[in-house]
C-alpha cells in the first residue's frame, strides 16, 4: 500500500479534469488502439436486501481497476440515489492504488461520455435537437455530452413526473442550452433520442422517426427490459458496445430477436467496428446505439482523469 492517503476524486474534480469531448477521446482512442475492452469480464450482481451490489473490476492497457456499485430498489421512497458506490484505479504494473472516484458521478461520465462517442460517429453533422426520455441524472448527462459533440440547439425533456422534468428543464437552461419539457409523440421533431430510463417497454413508436434519428439507449441491463421496439432494432443500422454483453443483457436487442429480428440484422456492428470506420451507416434509415456499461469504460475514463488531474497539479 502507498505510504500516503489515496486521493479521492469527487464529481467536480472530474468535470474539472476532463470535459465531455476528452471523455468521447480517451474511449475512442481505447477502442481504436486495440487497448479496450481489454481483460474486462462481465459484471457480477449480488442480490442483497435492499437491491444489488455491482462488481466491475478490469484491466485495460496500462491500467486496471474496480468499481463497485450498489443499485437501491427504493431509492426513491428513502431519498437516496439509486446509485452509488466507487471506483478505484490502480497502476497496472504495481497494483498500486492511485485514487479513488465517486463511482456514480463516474458512471454518469463513462456512459453519457461512450453515448456521444456514439453519435459523433452515427448522426450527420446537422443534427442540432435532441430528445431525452428521463429525469434522473443519467438524462441531462446525455444532454450535456452530446451537446458537447453535436451543439443542440433544443432538448426536448419526457418523463412522468411534470416537477421532476421542470427541474431538468431549468438545470440544463442555467447551463445554456434552451430546453422545454413535452412527449413520446416529439421524437418526430428532432435528429437524436437518448433514453435514460428504467423502463421496461418501449417508450416510443419508432415509426415516427426522422429517416436518419439517432437513438442511443442506456437504461436497461436486463434481458426482460428494453426502451425501444422490435421494429427500430428491424430496419436501423444497429451498434452495441459489444455483441457478448448484448447478448446477455441487452433487453432490446433480446427481445428483439425473440421477435423474429435475425441476429446478423440485430447487430451491424460494434463500437470498436464503429470507432475504427468499419460499421456501414445506411444513410436512409435510423442509427441505433444499445450500451449496457462494461467495466472497460470505467478503466480508461478513471485513468484519463487520474492522468488529467495529475497533470494539472489537482491531484
Amino acid at each position: 500500500m502507498p505510504s500516503q492517503a489515496i486521493p479521492w476524486i469527487d464529481e467536480d474534480s472530474m468535470s474539472r479534469a476532463l470535459p465531455w469531448v476528452e471523455v468521447a477521446d480517451a474511449l475512442e482512442g481505447a477502442l481504436v488502439s486495440g487497448a479496450a475492452p481489454g481483460n474486462t469480464p462481465q459484471r457480477t450482481f449480488v442480490p442483497v436486501t435492499a437491491g444489488e451490489i455491482l462488481l466491475m473490476p478490469g484491466e485495460v492497457g496500462p491500467d486496471a481497476g474496480v468499481k463497485v456499485l450498489t443499485i437501491h430498489e427504493q431509492y426513491a421512497a428513502l431519498g437516496v440515489p439509486r446509485i452509488q458506490g466507487v471506483h478505484i484505479a490502480f497502476a497496472g504494473d504495481t497494483l498500486t492504488p492511485t485514487a479513488i472516484l465517486d463511482g456514480e458521478a463516474l458512471t454518469l461520465m463513462r456512459t453519457a461520455g461512450m453515448s456521444a462517442m456514439a453519435v459523433r460517429r452515427l448522426a450527420p453533422p446537422s443534427a442540432s435537437s435532441l430528445l431525452v426520455f428521463g429525469t434522473g441524472p443519467q438524462a441531462a448527462s446525455h444532454a450535456r455530452a452530446i451537446n458537447a459533440v453535436r451543439p443542440l440547439e433544443q432538448v426536448i425533456v419526457v418523463g412522468r413526473r411534470p416537477a421532476a422534468i421542470a427541474e431538468v428543464v431549468a438545470d440544463l437552461e442555467s447551463g445554456g442550452l434552451t430546453a422545454r419539457a413535452g412527449s413520446p409523440a416529439d421524437v418526430g421533431a428532432v435528429d437524436i433520442v437518448a433514453c435514460c430510463t428504467t423502463a421496461a417497454e418501449p417508450l416510443f413508436d419508432s415509426e415516427a422517426l426522422r429517416p436518419e434519428a439517432t437513438v442511443v439507449a442506456i437504461g436497461s441491463h436486463s434481458p426482460s427490459m428494453r426502451e425501444v421496439d422490435t421494429a427500430l432494432v428491424r430496419r436501423a443500422t444497429v451498434v452495441v458496445e459489444s455483441p457478448e454483453s448484448a447478448l446477455s443483457q441487452a433487453g432490446d436487442i433480446i427481445l428483439a430477436i425473440a421477435d423474429g429480428v435475425g441476429q446478423a440484422d440485430a447487430m451491424s456492428g460494434d463500437l470498436r467496428q464503429l470507432a475504427c470506420g468499419e460499421v456501414t451507416v445506411a444513410p436512409d434509415r435510423p442509427r441505433f446505439f444499445k450500451s449496457v456499461g462494461e467495466a472497460w469504460t470505467d478503466i480508461v475514463v478513471s485513468a484519463a482523469i487520474v492522468r488529467a488531474a495529475l497533470a494539472s497539479g489537482t491531484l
